[in-house]
């Protein structure tokens, strides 16, 4: 095909990650991948509330965003139907309704920029300690409350830095506030899924607590209106690097729930997802209900799907991001020792040690992030001798490591009696990583199948298209 006509429809699907920005388009006619872009964030930033605080720059997000756009063919970007958005779940930003951004005109096409908006304090976060959340009220809902969690984190600045929450008068996850921005709305709509994601939030009812939360001095006005995942919040006011004015745009999604769309060919599959963090995944029965109080103690989660239905989820604080921790402590040791090597052939040459070193007796739990449901139990490691504390011997572990926290949380039994027959793999931890394959491999009584573009941006690009 020639450039500057198109052959079809397009769906844009744009998922809003902790480290990345991907967009993609989907042709509709044939559901095929026609374009993907990528770009790193790099929005991580320091926060005065603390080392725990985990918080990103919105700003170097959306112009990572605008960067994956632009660079989309345009001639597609034109034929555009509808755009899908999802983004990392549970954490949250805040901005003034109706004055969140800017609309400026660069060359031939509109783009927005955030104007007075707060940084997003993400889903690591772990300012809300156990003492901390313990004092909060108990939540009418089938899960948990976490550090991280939207909710959790107002209450938190309500306590600690109330005149940080006077001037904003709207919230949502990252990925709500770009719908919101799209659509030019004075408020923001917010999915099931991610209303779920911030705690206080009945799935059975589709409502906040609000009474609740009202009685604990809670900011209700900040609550956004929630709606089914999968159905429309807006069109866009203007038109957005050669995207149509008046497109429609879906609510914004989970980006958990969009991966495993992407991925669960049957119905039957389990997702297993290996990025910053770690989730294995599976498709609940449609009569399945979630218990009506959450248990804080359980690994295993129930998060809202589409249609009403449920996904079994265990999801570990501790994925990629552990790998990423190690590496980065042997490039910070290497420097102290007056060496220069850059943390990408570190990473290379790590993975290889472990590829020639076939099996360990060396154990490591890797938790150094805690997990929700066991924020203290932490990383360790035991059975160390001087025969296995070899490069090899030390990614070897940590990889199996990561496998067996998992399989902690949602045991292989379980998978085989809700009758799961094969373990789809996706995530970009996972699919660069033999040795993590392996372990994989090693640890799963099933098929385990890769190969297919698993993500985020695709399973929303899909659920829009599906929708048409």
């Amino acid at each position: 095909m020639a450039q500057g006509s198109a052959s079809g429809q397009y769906v844009l699907g744009i998922d809003l990650g902790t480290t990345s920005v991907k967009a993609v388009l989907l042709e509709t006619k044939t559901n095929r991948l026609t374009d993907s872009q990528t770009r790193q964030t790099k929005a991580d930033i320091s926060s005065d509330t603390g080392i725990q605080a985990k918080e990103q720059d919105a700003g170097r997000i959306v112009d990572a965003l605008n960067e994956c756009i632009a660079a989309l063919p345009k001639y597609r970007l034109q034929e555009v139907i509808r755009i899908g958005v999802s983004g990392q779940m549970h954490g949250v930003v805040f901005w003034k309704a109706g004055k969140g951004c800017n609309w400026l005109r660069t060359g031939e096409c509109h783009m927005f920029q955030p104007i007075d908006v707060s940084p997003l304090i993400t889903w690591q976060d772990g300012r809300c300690t156990r003492e901390f959340l313990s004092s909060l009220p108990l939540p009418d809902s089938h899960l948990s409350l976490a550090t991280g969690f939207g909710c959790t984190t107002v209450f938190w600045y309500l306590k600690h830095r109330p005149d940080f929450l006077t001037p904003f008068t709207a919230a949502g996850t990252i990925q709500d506030y770009v719908v919101t921005m799209l659509c030019g709305q004075e408020r923001p709509m917010m999915s099931v899924q991610n209303a779920a994601s911030w705690g206080y939030f009945n799935t059975k009812a589709n409502e906040w607590n609000e009474e609740i939360l009202r009685k604990a001095g809670f900011p209700v006005r900040l609550l956004p209106r929630v709606v089914e995942s999968g159905s429309i919040a807006g069109e866009t006011s203007s038109e957005w690097h050669g995207v149509p004015v008046h497109t429609p745009v879906g609510v914004a999604l989970g980006d958990c729930q969009c991966s495993v769309y992407s991925c669960m060919v049957e119905k039957t599959d389990a997702v297993l997802n290996i990025s910053t963090s770690a989730q294995l995944t599976f498709a609940l029965p449609p009569a399945f209900q979630p218990p009506q109080r959450p248990d804080p103690s359980s690994p295993l989660s129930y998060f809202p799907y589409f249609d009403g239905c449920y996904l079994a989820v265990a999801a570990s604080l501790n994925g990629g991001n552990v790998l990423a921790t190690f590496v980065g402590m042997l490039t910070e040791w290497i420097r102290e020792l007056g060496l220069d090597i850059n943390s990408s052939s570190i990473y290379t040459q790590s993975i290889q040690a472990a590829l020639n070193q076939h099996s360990t007796d060396l154990l490591i739990s890797p938790t150094i992030f805690g997990e929700r449901h066991a924020p203290d139990h932490l990383g360790s490691a035991s059975s160390i001798s001087a025969a296995n504390v070899s490069l090899g011997h030390m990614i070897r572990a940590l990889c199996r490591g990561i496998v067996q926290n998992l399989l902690s949380m949602l045991p292989p039994c379980r998978l085989h009696e809700s009758g799961v027959q094969r373990i789809m793999g996706s995530g970009n931890a996972l699919s660069r990583n033999e040795v993590l394959k392996q372990e994989v491999e090693k640890a799963f009584p099933l098929p385990v199948v890769y190969g297919k573009d698993f993500d985020s941006a695709v399973g929303v690009a899909m659920i829009l298209s599906d929708r048409i």
